[in-house]
């Protein structure tokens, strides 16, 4: 089975509504960071290019969930649904392939080592 890596970064601070999403669509575990950046806004709360031009960095969170391929749509929904604000800092989200998942306790692989 394949797999794929979601990382959303956000400044948003309360991820109990995604915690509890997540767990309805069956994703075993998430990893969250304490992070720094900021994205083509610069760091400014509202983006005007012309007028801000150095770089600010503003905490923000950093999300990972690793998921079934197939499981990769809905998740992405549910995760867009629930930070969106319609403001500056709702965030970005990036998906990647996963070759291997491993469980080093167990040595299992693949979806067993995801459960």
């Amino acid at each position: 089975m394949n797999f794929s890596k979601i990382e959303v970064v956000t400044s948003r601070s309360d991820l109990s509504a995604l915690k509890e999403g997540l767990s309805k669509q069956k994703v075993s575990g998430m990893t969250v960071y304490q992070v720094i950046g900021c994205g083509v806004e610069k760091g400014t709360r509202e983006y005007e290019p012309e007028i801000h031009e150095k770089m600010e960095l503003l905490p923000k969170q950093m999300i990972m969930v690793i998921v079934e391929v197939d499981k990769v749509d809905d998740v992405i929904e549910l995760i867009k649904k629930e930070l969106y604000t319609g403001h500056i800092g709702d965030g970005k989200i990036f998906v990647s392939p996963v070759s291997r998942v491993i469980r080093v306790r167990t040595g299992e692989e693949g979806t067993d080592a995801l459960r």
